[in-house]
């Protein structure tokens, strides 16, 4: 919608598949932008165990540098962080003051915490270990309701309704969910997740022939912060509408500010 505001022609093709099948589009030609996340490039060049990749500065510059030698070129990146993270049910959070994943490993070694999660986050080490490690807790396998599948929607509605007890779930940064139920998440400051903020990817021979893209894109990224997606998210996914309405909508909010 951007680029066709600036009167270019825009062939949308979505639906091509999984992150990396459209990528290789991208790198191929079939394609000449899409956004991606930050932290995907740590798995697309094997270097996830980079510390680098735990900030946002360092991870968009290792990305920016990474694939620059791919002809590829990132735009701004948002500010919101879309990786894994943990929320708690919003009357425990509130109740014993839990804002940060140090609050969290105490509630754990209180043995306050029933976690709902896939089998992925309990089982992978960049996601629930890499969190007991750096915060210095346990989480016994009692105290997790492990799912198959990945749909935040169900921990996020486990950890917010109490379901089997549950009082936490694994979530995404910028899930609707988190706007649309009393969840608190808790932040990382430790950095044990890769970060992943959104940016758009263009090729470098299309950037060149449309620099305009740039400024115009930059300008909306800069504006979806985590609480911005997280509604968008809602929109979508809680109140049933269409992602190209939603987008439109937010966008004429936006038509105005400098």
């Amino acid at each position: 919608m951007v680029l066709e505001g600036l009167g270019l022609s825009v062939e949308r093709r979505l639906g091509l598949g999984p992150t990396l099948i459209v990528r290789t589009a991208l790198l191929a030609g079939e394609i000449d932008l899409y956004p991606e996340y930050t932290g995907n490039v740590a798995f697309f060049s094997g270097t996830e165990s980079d510390p680098a990749w735990k900030t946002g500065e360092s991870a968009y510059a290792l990305a920016l540098r990474l694939d620059a030698a791919r002809g590829l070129v990132w735009l701004g990146r948002a500010p919101a962080n879309n990786t894994w993270l943990i929320a708690v049910q919003g009357a425990l959070a509130r109740e014993r003051g839990l804002a940060t994943m140090l609050d969290f490993a105490g509630a754990v070694h209180d043995d306050r915490i029933r976690l709902a999660a896939s089998t992925e986050f309990v089982e992978s080490p960049a996601a629930l270990p890499s969190f007991e490690s750096a915060y210095g807790f346990r989480l016994p396998l009692s105290r997790i309701v492990s799912l198959p599948g990945g749909d935040t929607a169900v921990t996020a509605r486990a950890a917010a309704e109490g379901i089997s007890g549950i009082n936490a779930g694994m979530v995404y940064g910028t899930d609707g969910a988190l706007a649309a139920l009393d969840l608190t998440v808790m932040s990382d400051p430790k950095g044990a997740q890769i970060v992943y903020e959104p940016a758009p990817v263009i090729r470098a021979g299309t950037l060149e022939r449309h620099p305009q893209i740039r400024g115009a894109l930059d300008r909306v990224f800069a504006r979806l912060d985590a609480d911005t997606l997280r509604r968008l998210n809602a929109a979508i996914t809680v109140e049933g509408r269409t992602a190209a309405a939603v987008a439109a909508e937010w966008l004429g909010t936006q038509a105005n500010r400098p």
